[in-house]
C-alpha cells in the first residue's frame, strides 16, 4: 500500500512501496548511504588492486594508496561541505565532526583524494600519472553506486517534471523542505491521500552517465599511448 515512505516512478510503471533510509543492527542504527558508500568503496578498492595485478604492479602499495585516497577523501568531502554551508555549522562546532546526519561533497572528495594521491606517489616513488589512471577507476565506481545513496534519503533531485523517468516523492518525506519549489507545490499529485512532488531523478542520470564513464575508460585503458591520457579523459567526460 501505499504510504509515506513510497516512491514512485509512474510512467515507468515502477512502485518502491516501504523506502526506509536505515536499518537497526542490535540497536545501532546504520544508513542505507552509509551502507552503500561502504560497498563502493570496497569495489573501487577491490578493481583497483585488480587492475594493479594485471599490469604488473605492486597490490600492496596500491592498496595503501587505495586507503589513504579514501580516508582523505571523506575529510576533503565533509570540510568542503562545510565551508559552503557554515552558517548551518557556526553556532555548533562540534556537529561537524557527525557525518552520521548527512554532508559529503563529491568534489570535496575528489580534491581531499587527489592529494592524497599525489603524497602517497611521492613517498612511494610512483609516477603520479601511471597510478592515476588506475586509482580514478575507483572514484567513477564509487560515483556510480554512491549516487543511490541520495534515493534513500530523497534528496538532490531535481526541478519538477513529468517526463517518462519523473519521481514522485511524498512532499513530507523531503530530507531538506526548502528544496520544494513553488513549481512543485503547484503541481502536488495526491495519491492515497498522500501528496507528492514529481521530479528529475538526478541520481540515477548521474549514476547511468558514470556507468557511461567507466565503460568508455575500462575500453580505452589499454589504448593510452601515454600516462595520464585516462585520468584526463575522466575530467573531460566528468
Amino acid at each position: 500500500m501505499i504510504n509515506e515512505r513510497s516512491i514512485l516512478f509512474p510512467h515507468l510503471h515502477l512502485t518502491f512501496y516501504d523506502v526506509g533510509e536505515s536499518i537497526n543492527v542490535f540497536g545501532i542504527t546504520i544508513a542505507y548511504y552509509g551502507i552503500i558508500i561502504a560497498l563502493g568503496m570496497l569495489a573501487a578498492g577491490a578493481f583497483i588492486v585488480h587492475e594493479a595485478r594485471r599490469l604488473g604492479c605492486s597490490e600492496d602499495d596500491f592498496l595503501d594508496i587505495t586507503l589513504a585516497g579514501i580516508v582523505c577523501g571523506v575529510i576533503g568531502a565533509r570540510v568542503y561541505y562545510v565551508i559552503f554551508a557554515w552558517d548551518r555549522y557556526r553556532g555548533d562546532i562540534a556537529s561537524i565532526l557527525n557525518i552520521r546526519e548527512g554532508g559529503l561533497a563529491i568534489y570535496g572528495g575528489i580534491i581531499g583524494g587527489l592529494l592524497a594521491v599525489i603524497v602517497a606517489c611521492r613517498m612511494k616513488k610512483m609516477s603520479f600519472f601511471a597510478v592515476a589512471d588506475i586509482v580514478i577507476f575507483g572514484v567513477v565506481i564509487g560515483q556510480i553506486m554512491g549516487r543511490f545513496g541520495n534515493f534513500f534519503n530523497r534528496e538532490a533531485f531535481g526541478g519538477y517534471t513529468d517526463n517518462l523517468f519523473a519521481m514522485m516523492i511524498p512532499k513530507d518525506a523531503v530530507r531538506q523542505p526548502e528544496a520544494v519549489t513553488a513549481e512543485m507545490t503547484a503541481h502536488l499529485a495526491t495519491v492515497d491521500g498522500i501528496d507528492f512532488i514529481s521530479v528529475h531523478p538526478t541520481f540515477l542520470y548521474e549514476s547511468l552517465w558514470n556507468l557511461g564513464v567507466f565503460l568508455i575508460l575500462y575500453l580505452f585503458r589499454t589504448r593510452k599511448k601515454i600516462d595520464g591520457e585516462v585520468f584526463f579523459l575522466y575530467l573531460a567526460l566528468y
